[in-house]
């Protein structure tokens, strides 16, 4: 049994979701104490036990304590069982937060499946699905998996009501390496918004313009949902390079000014871009699950994380797997699989 102390680390909800998946892919039992110790609001939140209620129904597990505001769970595995799976959030919780719950334990199961998530596709704290698609899944893919995913309906705080689907075909997963990113093929800044006010928009993209200045004008656009999809607003930046795909986000919430969002995210973008890396702040804690379990592989990335950090202090709990990081001459940060 593995004791772990929420409040360690990121001290989020990130250990609750690789913990989860950790056990489910080695079998090994483990309780988590002082859940979320590291958050204004500790314990569990709707989302957190909607991404182990997914865990234990795909992997047969047993979990005791699990009840929105525990401070405290324990977790025990059974087998991975692959299949067609519906799981709703109920809320704006992130689908993309569950989906990294048991996208690894699923995609090395013994035949395919298919998840249908509902909740929040594009909320705060989380990845939206954008990133999942064209950032996170590709690099997956080139490892042996076969997996696709489609955005349904969007889903905006606090409403929620998104819904995606994810086809897996598993497959043993290869290690590979992810030096450079290769020459840049597109760049766009994409305003969305649904039953809000047009101008909303206008000022994030103004603001992106001014940031990311060498951009050419055709790379900003607004995109307008339909009203009961909201209320809501994202605004999406990507730069399409031969290797990789790099997703920067914003999520319009009140109180918080267009213009702030907007600069955030695309700072974020100029600094992925002057790095010269391949995986960006958000992608370099998602590569270590199934490299580890691809018992190899390397990738450089951007200045390394908390979340990234914990994630890979969790690994070595469950499986032994160690990463080595490493900083090249070049500034870019190395981070590889060691035994």
């Amino acid at each position: 049994m593995i004791i772990i102390d929420g409040a360690e680390g990121e001290g989020g909800g990130q250990v609750l979701r690789y913990a989860c998946a950790l056990a489910l892919l080695t079998g090994e039992a483990f309780t988590i104490e002082n859940i979320r110790g590291g958050r204004e609001k500790p314990g569990l939140m709707r989302q957190h036990v909607t991404a182990i209620e997914a865990a234990c129904v795909i992997g047969g597990a047993e979990c005791t304590g699990l009840a929105v505001g525990s401070g405290r769970i324990g977790f025990r595995p059974g087998k991975v069982t692959p299949g067609d799976y519906h799981f709703a959030v109920g809320t704006a919780g992130s689908t993309g937060l569950v989906l990294q719950t048991i996208l690894v334990p699923l995609m090395l199961a013994d035949a395919p499946s298919r998840l249908v998530v509902e909740g929040g596709t594009h909320a705060m704290a989380a990845p939206p699905f954008d990133f999942i698609e064209r950032t996170l899944l590709p690099v997956i893919n080139r490892m042996g998996p076969t997996i696709s995913a489609r955005l349904v309906r969007h889903g905006f705080f606090p409403r929620g009501g998104g819904r995606i689907e994810v086809d897996i075909v598993p497959a043993p997963l290869r290690p590979i390496e992810c030096i450079d990113r290769g020459a840049r093929r597109s760049v766009s800044a994409t305003a969305l918004i649904a039953g809000i006010p047009f101008d909303i928009a206008d000022r994030e993209l103004k603001v992106a313009r001014k940031v990311l200045a060498d951009w050419p004008a055709d790379a900003f656009a607004t995109r307008q949902l339909p009203a009961e999809q909201g209320p809501g607003n994202a605004l999406l930046i990507e730069a399409e390079f031969e290797e990789v795909t790099e997703v920067m986000s914003g999520f319009g919430k009140l109180g918080v000014p267009a213009e702030r969002l907007a600069q955030t995210a695309a700072k974020r973008m100029a600094g992925y871009l002057a790095s010269g890396a391949f995986a960006g702040p958000y992608l370099q804690d998602q590569l270590l699950l199934p490299m580890a379990f691809a018992h190899g592989g390397a990738f450089t990335t951007v200045k390394i994380s908390e979340h990234t950090r914990t994630a890979a202090s969790l690994i070595e709990r469950f499986t032994g797997t160690c990463f080595r990081v490493s900083e090249r001459e070049d500034g870019r940060n190395l981070i590889e699989v060691i035994r």
